[in-house]
């Protein structure tokens, strides 16, 4: 396994304690030719990919009358332009093996946008959701073998909620919260089932679906 982030000490932690299994790579995955070299070093090691993992995410907190160009800018760059890079980057792998799954993290709010404080990343997860979306019908018409799956979890408890742009609530005191080793064990599932939109809570889909029908969306 390959891991990814931009601070080495979790990554060493991580590498030591799984030993050899666990690749560290320090990387910033808002820049493109940082994927791209992850991907290049990955092969290197393990000569092939069956997995790759969008999971580089960023909160705003901001009502959307108060949005700046900088905000917008910057939250699109960590949350969908990352993704983008990660799959076009790793694609022409699994297009010459016929096989391979990209999953994409995504949010509740990018389903519904229940945080007006959250504005601009309610965007950006709409955004990823449908770019998802996109890149599967384009690429299972010509190579059926690879899926490329959405996974939205709710609140989780991590340092999200206070590593966002302008501060806001802590994750970690919002109620309905999942832990991580939640939503990582549903990652898991969805590796082995290969399905192509998943939440990580019950109840999120008919959550999902009682608030379209609340606007009148059959």
């Amino acid at each position: 396994m390959v891991a990814v982030a931009r601070r080495g000490a979790p990554l060493e932690a991580l590498a030591q304690q799984h030993g050899s299994a666990v690749l560290p790579l320090v990387a910033d995955m808002t820049v493109r030719a940082e994927v791209e070299r992850v991907v290049a070093e990955a092969l290197a090691a393990f000569g092939g990919i069956d997995v790759w993992v969008n999971n580089v995410g960023q909160g705003i907190t901001r009502p959307p009358s108060q949005l700046t160009d900088d905000d917008i800018d910057d939250i699109m760059r960590v949350n969908v332009k990352s993704a983008l890079y990660g799959i076009q980057a790793i694609l022409p792998h699994f297009q010459a093996r016929g096989a391979g799954q990209v999953v994409n993290i995504s949010s509740m709010l990018g389903r519904i946008p229940m945080a007006t404080f959250r504005s601009a990343y309610c965007g950006a997860k709409h955004f990823l959701n449908a770019l998802t979306a996109s890149f599967r019908a384009e690429v299972q018409a010509t190579h059926p073998g690879i899926q490329i799956t959405i996974v939205s979890p709710g609140v989780v408890r991590t340092d999200f909620g206070a590593n966002a742009l302008h501060g806001g609530p802590d994750s970690r005191t919002l109620p309905y919260s999942q832990s991580a080793e939640e939503v990582a064990k549903v990652i898991a599932r969805v590796i082995e089932t290969r399905e192509p939109d998943v939440y990580t809570r019950p109840g999120s889909a008919a959550q999902v679906a009682g608030y379209y029908a609340g606007i009148g969306v059959d």
